[in-house]
């Protein structure tokens, strides 16, 4: 496996630290990343955040062992410019994360987005010969 390919399986792992924290103890992740959020988080709240985070997860395993998979390399890479734009309007525009939070999240969305960006076209299926 690639580097790019272990990266992509160690920010999975960690995101399904946010799922379990999203179905399973929703005060943990108020802390851990709307601490500044003034209104309350409900239970529907984070088991919706828990299955986003889940696809997302999921999204990381596929894609650290098909990385020659086009259509599966740009789904994932989406997947991290989405989720760098909602926690940055979230800490911008609606003000309920710390810059703290924020970057912990801009550091792992960040290095994944420059570093698939920088191996964009790097990554190829091997051909495969027919012997006859």
């Amino acid at each position: 496996m690639k580097a790019l390919g272990w990266w992509l399986m160690l920010v999975g792992s960690l995101r399904l630290v946010s799922v379990w924290f999203g179905f399973f103890d929703i005060w943990a992740l108020r802390l851990a990343v709307f601490s500044k959020s003034k209104s309350p988080m409900t239970e529907v709240h984070g088991r919706t955040f828990g299955t986003w985070t889940l696809l997302t997860c999921t999204l990381c395993y596929l894609c650290a062992f098909n990385l020659d998979n086009k259509p599966l390399y740009l789904a994932t890479f989406l997947s991290f410019i989405y989720a760098f734009g909602h926690f940055l309007t979230e800490y911008l525009i609606y003000q309920t994360m710390s810059t703290r939070n924020l970057a912990t999240v801009g550091f792992f969305a960040g290095t994944s987005i420059l570093w698939m960006l920088l191996q964009w076209n790097a990554h190829q299926p091997q051909a495969t010969f027919k012997v006859e």
